[in-house]
């Protein structure tokens, strides 16, 4: 169990930007990446930051760990903070991305370790034992003296992961860290990232997959707009939407934008949402609890091939949607 005490406290933080736009009449604005975000995450806690893309996700990791000055608020990581004391912050903790970014293609899985461990300050005398056990750890022992460049996608994040730890950080930044990876891959790094967590270390993670914040997170914030939308455990999350039915129904021949503006335009329908699949399109329909709902979905869809139905409870996923939707929906609002 995570201790109560703050690894981790934001207090409205915020972080804008100047933008320009134009060549010959150029138009100055500013755009709040991120705005009052508020939060605070436990040591040995497993917290879990969930947003779509450009909601300041990777900009307010950013800001907790000293890569970007927040316009406004503050920040503190064990007590540090993160403006004044950026030296000590960064000695305590780690940073690990999704992505190819942030190791050198033609060295060795051992030499990109060597650097770090200089770059990082570990121990000489420690260095060699420290990058053993960890390559053992994220399975890379017996190819860490192949050059990168060579490897998969899932050995580059194993690899990440074990530079992150190359310090021994008391807290871990996880900005999408299975993005890309093959899915027997993206199982192990959980496997990893769960013991990490176990052993005490605490972890910020940020992810896209819902099944992977729902099966690793203590709890976990949903970010829109640069707003803090929506904070609690997974099962909290999902109370917010235990009252509605999720109704999946799969579509043979295709859905048109017409189709789903029909659907959206019933009374009682909270939320549509489409996955578009190679021989199917399944629908996902939140409504309010009615028998007669569903009746005028079906009636709404008339034209089109039915294949299966599926009335199930409503996941993370769905959680999330919903708390999105709301969001944008406020935002449409307030314009």
């Amino acid at each position: 169990m995570y201790s109560s005490s703050p690894a981790i406290e934001a207090s409205r933080l915020s972080r804008s930007y100047r933008t320009r736009t134009g060549w010959l009449r150029p138009q100055r604005s500013v755009v709040e990446a991120v705005r009052d975000v508020t939060f605070s995450v436990g040591r040995g806690e497993l917290f879990g930051l969930l947003g779509p893309n450009g909601a300041g996700k990777t900009t307010t990791i950013k800001m907790l760990n000293t890569l970007l000055l927040p316009t406004s608020g503050s920040a503190r990581v064990l007590g540090h903070d993160v403006a004044r004391d950026a030296t000590a912050v960064r000695r305590r903790i780690g940073y690990v991305f999704g992505g190819d970014r942030g190791l050198y293609d033609r060295l060795s899985a051992l030499d990109n370790l060597r650097y770090f461990a200089e770059l990082y300050g570990v121990d000489p005398q420690h260095q060699m034992s420290r990058i053993a056990e960890l390559l053992e750890a994220v399975g890379l022992t017996g190819r860490e003296r192949e050059r990168v460049e060579g490897y998969s996608r899932g050995m580059r994040q194993k690899l990440h992961i074990a530079r992150g730890l190359l310090h021994k950080p008391d807290v871990l930044f996880l900005d999408e860290p299975t993005i890309g990876v093959d899915p027997v891959a993206a199982r192990e790094l959980r496997r990893m990232v769960a013991e990490l967590a176990a052993n005490g270390t605490t972890v910020l993670l940020t992810t896209h997959y819902m099944a992977e914040a729902d099966e690793l997170c203590d709890r976990i914030a949903v970010i829109s707009g640069g707003r803090i939308r929506a904070e609690g455990t997974p099962a909290e999350l999902k109370d917010r939407v235990r009252k509605l039915d999720v109704t999946e129904i799969e579509v043979l021949n295709g859905v048109s934008d017409e189709d789903l503006v029909q659907v959206r335009s019933l009374a009682g329908v909270r939320q549509v949402t489409i996955e578009r699949r190679e021989v199917a399109d399944i629908i996902q329909v939140q409504t309010a609890p009615s028998d007669d709902i569903h009746g005028e979905v079906m009636s709404a869809l008339g034209e089109l091939r039915i294949g299966r139905i599926l009335t199930r409870e409503p996941t993370l996923e769905d959680a999330y949607v919903s708390i999105v939707a709301d969001a944008r929906r406020d935002g449409a609002d307030a314009e």
